[in-house]
């Protein structure tokens, strides 16, 4: 294998969950909902097209059934510091031990679509100054 070329996301709502990846995520699109027969939309991040399909099959997953964002599939977007902790900001308090996550290399945060896909986004680059968010660990959330 040389790559993912693509992703597909069940959505209940494509109109929402098409703003929401395009506005809030920032992904860049690649075909709106207009240039498909059926209920669809392509974006690109980085090398990889995320498409929506609005299926009926979308997760309509909430914090209820959430221990722990490992406990689900997941899928994470990188990106740069700055961008990292507006999505934070904007995003958190969707449900209990969101993160920010110490994961060594990197950090992460957790946060529902608006169909209830379960996303992250992560950043390589350290904080610049003190944190205002303690860090946890996959062993502080049982």
């Amino acid at each position: 294998m040389e790559a993912v070329d693509h992703i597909n996301v069940n959505v209940d709502d494509l109109e929402s969950c098409y703003t929401f990846y395009r506005d809030a995520l920032g992904l860049e699109v690649v075909r709106d909902p207009d240039d498909f027969q059926g209920e669809h939309a392509m974006f690109r991040a980085g090398e990889t097209v995320v498409t929506l399909a609005e299926t009926g099959r979308g997760e309509r997953w909430d914090e209820r059934g959430l221990d722990h964002p490992l406990d689900k599939a997941h899928l994470a977007f990188k990106t740069d510091r700055d961008e990292y902790e507006s999505l934070m900001d904007d995003l958190d308090d969707q449900f209990p031990n969101q993160g920010p996550y110490d994961w060594d290399e990197f950090e992460g945060f957790y946060f529902l679509d608006p169909s209830g896909n379960l996303l992250e986004v992560i950043t390589y680059e350290p904080p610049t100054g003190e944190q205002e968010r303690s860090l946890l660990t996959h062993d502080d959330v049982e």
